[in-house]
C-alpha cells in the first residue's frame, strides 16, 4: 500500500518505509527510526517571547530550524551542545521563556532536510 500524507505523525505510526520528497526529488528514504536517527538522540527546543527574539536566536545559534517563536537545535555533541547553546544565547542577551529536551520527530527530519514545514505548499 502507498500512503501519501503531510501529517508526519500519521506516517510515523503507519508506514514501514518513508520517502521524503522535496521539489519532486527524493531527499531521504528509510524507516521512521532510521530517518530520525540521522538527527541524533535529542532535540533542544527553545521557545522565545517573540518571533523577533527567535529569529535573533536562530542567527546566534547557527545550524537550527525555527518557526514562529520556536528554535530547535539537534544535540549532535550530547549535553555539551546544550551548554554551548545557552552560553551563546546568554552572550547575546537572549533568554528563552521555555527550554525542552525531546526525541526527534519526523517533522524535525523534514525541516532539516528541506528547510520548510511539512504543511507548507512550497
Amino acid at each position: 500500500m502507498l500512503l501519501t500524507t503531510q501529517y508526519l505523525e500519521e506516517a510515523d505510526r503507519l508506514a514501514d518505509n518513508i520517502v521524503v520528497i522535496d521539489g519532486g526529488l527524493v531527499v531521504a528514504e528509510g524507516t521512521a527510526k532510521q530517518l530520525k536517527s540521522r538527527l541524533g538522540d535529542t532535540v533542544i527546543e527553545f521557545e522565545f517571547h517573540s518571533p523577533a527574539d527567535a529569529a535573533r536566536a536562530a542567527d546566534v545559534l547557527g545550524s537550527v530550524t525555527s518557526a514562529g517563536t520556536i528554535v530547535r537545535v539537534v544535540m549532535s555533541e550530547g549535553p555539551e551542545t546544550l551548554r554551548q547553546a545557552l552560553d551563546r544565547l546568554s552572550a547575546a542577551s537572549l533568554v528563552p521563556g521555555h527550554v525542552a529536551l525531546r526525541e526527534p520527530t519526523l517533522d524535525d527530519v523534514f525541516l532539516t532536510l528541506t528547510g520548510s514545514n511539512s504543511g507548507d505548499p512550497s
